[in-house]
């Protein structure tokens, strides 16, 4: 009972409400309402000065809005805990990552010094673990192989040049190329993050993050491969580079080092062994084993004890230095050379970081800034870079890490800062005998959950044809046109996706379900019962310029009513009844004409006798009646009646014409006036409306349609948040081409900023006016049915009576 009153209470009748009597209701603002003058927006902008410049640096420093309120006691231990956690992660994550930029490591770990510093002040996510990442790693990696390869920097001996490599002036030069990738690519961050456009990372669906990510750990397992096998390919760049490259590899699997082969394969087995192991006791640690870490120390000590180098040649790490290096500036020439690839570098590491962010957010409850997230990864990239550190962005496995640690703030970059910090001040130099494999194989374990990827083959097969076609587009192309080209082509086939979708919406003809005033389409639920004389007419998208066409043409075909050929039909049968009209008064002044003239002649009758000697003639008609017309034509007066006989030729059997039954003198006069119009058929007023009939029912079931059983046509525009020129002079197209057919047009649902728009494109006019326009579809089906005299739905099961006022 007492649900029924509340629902009772949430029951409204009210009138059926046009856009003029809804603007009437609501009381709509006008533009200037809702927009200021420039004026006003000055002094408002000088009375809130200092109250804006307060919030515009706490919302570009955020660390000033939650740093005052940390609590130690409630924040610190999960803090540290996590902090520690993650920066065991950064040692050999950093150093793994600098091989596939092809650097030296140690600037792996600057890499993860410096930006996680920086982005615990502008940063607004508490989970992501800000430092080097497998994808941003290869796409930094073949900008510098490119820019610095091998042959550039090999060893003269005197006019002969050896094979051997300059190694130290090599990483140099590399290490200069990726700062200023790294610089510039933090540079236009920011850029977009002041513009306000953060929202360039939504344009990269997770699809196509997916493929690409699955395409990027390809190529990395492909750069590491001569790590693993202890071989030297040739260096190649540009599109089927990855497949020249494994090819060349292919070629020198004879040559391969079986030693580092040994190392690579063991470390490989022990670290799925250990993270499988890892996995399974994880609900019963509090914090993960380091397996990596352990891998690490275990190598080098293995390498060190071993002297794996001097032995065996397996390739180490080489000398790491200790201390932190000095900023520079780095080489400013070189940004005309990198800029695509810095572009490309920035959207991919917004996407990743933003879209790890946003989830995290959504799981504990706050708010990632979009735009700031891109200020502070561009301020982490740009400071990074004049440090001599590479691309970053937040790592899935270390975020991953930090929440399950209960990371509350961003205070766990700062420990785990602290960590990297550290090894490079004191511990640098004992890993300085890690062999290359074991860090190869670390890479290789860490693709595991990208190589899990492929699944999605399966998933999106069940869900979305058109996003596996983009995750396939997206994986191939970067697969064979390499990371940048391939991004590329991959955010081209999108929006191409999302210009395909636009244009091939969905279109739909809506009946009412009975009893309530919702109306769905009917093709899909059996319950829709059309409205009688009315369509309702939906497309699932919003109308512009690129489906505006197809709009129209579907309308047609939906509506089954062919606008062009019943046009031409109404205007051919407007003509003919002109031609009647025409032929009508020509037949009554005819008519009256020779009215007149009879009159004349029985004036003349009554002057002069009927029969007269000479020059006269008779003859017997086949009913025996006696016709008598002297040569010049005249009358015969017989039986009490006289005949008014025109001159006109015989039949082949010698008799005069005419025309039997009625009137004698009207029923010849009408007969041969017909004659002499040319015509070979005389109808009366009740067979011409009959011709009239049966033609229209012939043009019409032409048409496919035996009756014009179509009088009102209702565009559901309630999808529509939006409209442009295009598509403005197409709704004005529909609205005249069917008043030609006397058919009428209204519009349902639309949003006030589509009516805005309609404004200010000049759509209303005399003829098409706001009362065209209706609040929702159930508001246009009442007008139609009161406007052409019916008041109700046609009753179903169960009935329902549709009045002026509706219920909602």
């Amino acid at each position: 009972m007492e649900s029924a009153r509340r629902s009772e209470r949430f029951r409204v009748e009210r009138d059926v409400l046009d856009e003029l009597k809804l603007e009437e209701v609501t009381q709509r603002k006008s533009y200037a309402d809702i927009h200021s003058s420039l004026s006003e927006q000055l002094k408002n902008a000088l009375r809130c000065n200092i109250h804006y410049l307060k919030q515009s640096i706490v919302r570009r420093l955020p660390v000033l809005y939650w740093l005052p309120k940390y609590s130690v006691w409630d924040y610190g231990m999960p803090d540290l805990i996590s902090g520690i956690s993650v920066g065991i992660m950064h040692l050999p994550q950093g150093m793994a990552y600098a091989l596939l930029a092809s650097l030296p490591p140690v600037f792996g770990l600057y890499s993860s010094l410096y930006p996680a510093l920086v982005y615990f002040f502008f940063g607004t996510s508490r989970h992501v673990s800000i430092g080097t990442f497998t994808v941003l790693s290869i796409m930094v990696g073949s900008v510098t192989e490119r820019l610095a390869p091998d042959v550039d920097f090999q060893k003269a001996n005197g006019t002969n040049i050896t094979a051997e490599v300059d190694v130290t002036a090599r990483d140099s030069y590399r290490v200069q190329v990726a700062a200023a990738t790294t610089v510039l690519g933090g540079l236009i961050q920011v850029l977009l993050g002041v513009v306000k456009f953060g929202f360039v990372g939504t344009y990269l669906s997770e699809p196509l993050v997916r493929a690409y990510t699955t395409a990027a750990a390809a190529h990395a397992v492909v750069a590491q491969l001569k790590y693993i096998f202890g071989v030297s390919p040739t260096r190649f760049s540009g599109p089927l580079s990855l497949v020249y490259t494994l090819k060349d590899v292919c070629s020198l699997l004879p040559n391969t080092h079986l030693p580092t082969l040994l190392v690579s394969v063991v470390t490989i087995v022990l670290l799925i062994a250990a993270k499988e192991l890892n996995s399974f006791l994880s609900s019963k640690l509090p914090v993960p084993i380091p397996v990596e870490l352990i891998t690490i120390v275990a190598g080098t000590l293995i390498s060190s004890y071993a002297h794996l180098n001097t032995n065996y040649t397996i390739s180490v790490v080489g000398e790491i230095p200790s201390g932190l290096s000095s900023p520079s500036v780095p080489d400013v020439n070189l940004f005309g050379e990198v800029i695509s690839d810095a572009f490309a570098l920035a959207i991919v590491g917004y996407a990743i970081t933003i879209s790890l962010g946003k989830t995290f957010a959504l799981k504990h409850g706050y708010k990632v800034d979009s735009n700031q997230e891109l200020v502070a990864l561009g301020l982490s990239n740009t400071v990074g870079g004049f440090f001599q550190c590479f691309s970053v962005c937040s790592s899935m496995s270390r975020s991953l890490i930090q929440d399950t640690t209960g990371v509350k703030t961003q205070m766990a970059g700062v420990a785990s800062s602290l960590i990297v910090l550290v090894t490079i001040l004191k511990l640098g130099t004992l890993f300085q005998e890690l062999p290359k494999a074991v860090l190869s194989a670390v890479v290789f374990v860490n693709l595991k959950g990208m190589f899990k990827q492929y699944y999605d083959i399966v998933t999106l097969w069940r869900s979305s044809k058109i996003d596996l076609v983009l995750w396939l587009v997206t994986w191939v192309s970067t697969l064979l046109l390499n990371l940048d080209l391939g991004l590329a082509a991959s955010v081209t086939f999108a929006v191409f996706t999302v210009i395909f979708r636009t244009q091939l919406p969905t279109y739909s003809v809506l009946g009412n379900i009975p009893g309530t005033e919702l109306y769905v389409d009917i093709e899909m639920h059996r319950e829709a019962r059309g409205i009688p004389g009315v369509t309702i007419f939906r497309s699932s998208a919003t109308v512009y310029f690129a489906n505006a066409d197809l709009y129209l043409e579907a309308l047609k075909e939906k509506s089954g009513l062919n606008i062009s050929k019943m046009i031409i039909y109404k205007r051919r049968q407007e003509a003919k009844q002109k031609r009647r009209e025409r032929r009508a008064e020509r037949r009554a002044k005819r008519q009256a004409k020779r009215e007149r003239r009879a009159q004349r002649a029985a004036r003349q009758l009554s002057e002069f006798s009927v029969e007269e000697e000479g020059g006269c003639w008779r003859d017997t008609s086949i009913d025996g009646t006696v016709i008598v017309e002297d040569e010049q034509g005249g009358t015969e007066r017989e039986n009490g009646t006289v005949f008014v006989i025109p001159t006109t030729p015989r039949t082949p059997d010698g008799r005069w014409e005419y025309l039997k039954g009625g009137d004698p003198d009207c029923t010849s006069l009408g007969w041969m006036s017909e004659l002499q119009d040319g015509d070979t058929t005389t109808l009366g007023s009740s067979s011409e409306d009959t011709l009239s009939q049966d033609l229209e029912r012939i043009s019409l079931g032409s048409l496919g349609k035996w009756t014009w059983d179509i009088h009102s046509i209702i565009l559901d525009l309630s999808t529509a948040n939006f409209t442009d020129t295009v598509a403005i002079k197409t709704m004005k197209n529909i609205f005249q081409d069917f008043s030609e057919i006397d058919v009428d047009v209204y519009m349902a649902g639309c949003q006030a900023s589509v009516v805005e728009q309609l404004e200010h494109g000049d759509f209303f006019s005399e003829k098409i006016t706001k009362r065209r326009l209706f609040a929702s579809v159930h508001d246009a089906v009442l007008h139609c049915l009161n406007h052409r005299g019916a008041t109700t739905i046609p009753r179903h099961e169960p009935s329902v009576e549709l009045h002026t006022s509706t219920k909602l």
